[in-house]
């Protein structure tokens, strides 16, 4: 995982697009591909694979690979990334709108992504019941909630492996961490 970043509006608006986003989680669990094959994947033209390839890369996530190209084919991969989004108190209207878009398509993104491995679940053999779940609440201040999401992104990083470390019998498995204030009138009586 590459160093934290905090996400200016540019990134944000390039990053709360239903298509841009498709386009990073078809290059994050399938590899580098090229416009046309991405275009395939998701059913558009190459010519806006194309364009929403270039807007991606201004923003840095994703990168193009020059040693795969031939002629005029151009292959990108995903970069890896740790975006931070702006604390709600420094948010101007136009980053609250990019921002609230973006967690609508992350949201329904994880659930069509979790639904498809509902639909599948019965092809996965000894993957079918590889589904871990939690829920749960914890009583902590701002500073521990910090804490807690940098130890929950350490973890993440002690099992990322760079392309060509994957043991033998390994896969791609899918990780949420969602954490937020319990709303108002929920909380436990405290004493």
């Amino acid at each position: 995982m590459s160093e934290p970043r905090s996400a200016d509006l540019k990134a944000l608006k390039a990053l709360a697009n239903p298509l841009r986003q498709r386009i990073l989680e078809l290059l994050a669990a399938s590899g580098p591909a090229t416009s046309t094959t991405l275009a395939e994947r998701l059913g558009v033209t190459s010519g806006g694979t194309s364009y929403n390839l270039r807007v991606l890369a201004e923003n840095g996530f994703v990168e193009e690979l020059p040693e795969r190209a031939r002629g005029r084919e151009r292959w990108w991969r995903a970069m890896p990334n740790d975006v931070r989004l702006p604390p709600a108190h420094e948010r101007d209207d136009p980053a609250k709108a990019a921002i609230g878009e973006l967690h609508r398509l992350w949201l329904a993104g994880d659930t069509d992504l979790y639904e498809r491995f509902e639909r599948e679940r019965p092809r996965l053999g000894e993957w079918a019941d590889a589904i871990p779940y939690s829920r749960g609440a914890i009583t902590v201040t701002l500073d521990e909630l910090g804490d807690f999401f940098e130890a929950y992104l350490a973890l993440l990083r002690r099992y990322q492996r760079p392309d060509g470390e994957t043991p033998e019998g390994a896969r791609r498995v899918e990780t949420r961490m969602l954490a937020f204030p319990s709303p108002a009138g929920e909380e436990a009586a405290q004493d």
